[in-house]
């Protein structure tokens, strides 16, 4: 692949935000990477370039058979003024996964880091420094071959654009409240559920409507199948600490397989809490909800990083969890993994990369 990085700098800087009016997702940074594919030339041209817009021919594939995936990472500005990414490897693996499910062509995940490093250093202004907030960082792949036959794409762009962000969640690290959905279905193992392509956020989108009609922040869903297995929620997934132990719904193929998730379990058995990934019903949650054994539940993702659950909502019944409130375990995940994430406390696991 060529990796002969051009550099083209920007010369009108935008105004970057107040750290209390950034939101999640509404501002950009001043340059975004951008790298193209054909079968001829393979991915070449990579290119770090001024933010600015990108003419598609109307008939370009992603319009028409939705063939793209992205990512979701962040990068943190320390005490000591150092930037720090959080487990980027982990997104260009998982990047492949879904260009492979997708039948995109597998990308240079290292050189993709060391672009994502010159991109973050460039603009390293906009990471912010105030609490809670981090730059958000979109890698994306869209199909562009201008053709209407159903088939994978012969021509892609992939690039990364970066956003300083505040808090996901109006409600920040205070509980959120979830709507259980039982009649819509997002994803069954063997087709994309695992991988983080658009198609599975835009068939969630219909049941997210409802969830926020009915006062609640998310969806959460159950099987495709049986529609009584828990899965995740529409942007993490979800835990529960019931009698003691945490258990999230294991890997099966329709389940993404989140990097916020996976360091959650890491920290976990680290403190000798006991955990298991398994499948687990709406029932059984239900079950430990009316005999007091659900202690605590809570969403994973890059984007809130640790959501507490205050409510679940099914069929009816609002199950409030921990009358309502933070519990104890979800606290110290947040503080531990944001603590590592903006380098105020050790990183045992090596998570962190500097930028410069």
């Amino acid at each position: 692949m060529d990796r002969s990085l051009e550099i083209v700098i920007s010369e009108e800087k935008k105004s970057i935000p107040e750290p209390d009016k950034l939101g999640f997702g509404k501002y950009y940074t001043d340059h975004m990477f951008i790298l193209d594919y054909t079968t001829e030339k393979g991915w070449h041209e990579p290119r770090i370039v001024p933010y600015q817009p990108i003419t598609l021919d109307p008939a370009a594939k992603v319009f028409h058979y939705g063939q793209t995936v992205f990512e979701g990472l962040k990068a943190y500005r320390t005490q000591e003024n150092r930037i720090l990414l959080f487990r980027p490897d982990m997104n260009m693996k998982r990047l492949n996964r879904s260009n492979d499910r997708l039948s995109i062509p597998p990308l240079d995940g290292e050189f993709l880091i060391e672009a994502l490093k010159k991109l973050v250093s460039i603009d390293k202004e906009w990471v912010p420094a105030a609490e809670g907030t981090s730059l958000y960082i979109r890698p994306f792949v869209i199909a562009t071959e201008p053709t209407l036959g159903v088939n994978p794409s012969n021509h892609y762009k992939f690039m990364i654009i970066m956003s300083p962000v505040g808090s996901y969640y109006e409600e920040g690290i205070h509980p959120v409240k979830i709507y259980v959905e039982d009649h819509y279905v997002r994803a069954v193992p063997g087709g994309t559920g695992a991988a983080k392509t658009a198609g599975n956020y835009a068939a969630g989108l219909k049941a997210q409507e409802g969830a926020t009609d009915k006062g609640y922040s998310q969806v959460l869903w159950l099987d495709g199948v049986e529609r009584k297995y828990i899965e995740e929620v529409g942007s993490m997934n979800v835990f529960f600490k019931i009698n003691g132990e945490v258990i999230t719904p294991a890997l099966n193929g329709s389940i993404l397989d989140g990097i916020t998730r996976d360091s959650v379990l890491q920290l976990l058995r680290h403190w000798g809490v006991p955990v298991s990934e398994r499948r687990i019903s709406i029932e059984e949650l239900q079950q430990a909800y009316e005999n007091g054994t659900l202690e605590e539940a809570f969403g994973t993702g890059t984007a809130a990083v640790i959501s507490p659950v205050g409510e679940l909502f099914w069929q009816g019944q609002k199950m409030v969890i921990n009358n309502g409130e933070t519990g104890e375990l979800s606290k110290k995940l947040y503080d531990s993994l944001t603590s590592i994430q903006n380098g105020t406390q050790p990183d045992p696991f090596g998570w962190t990369i500097p930028v410069e």
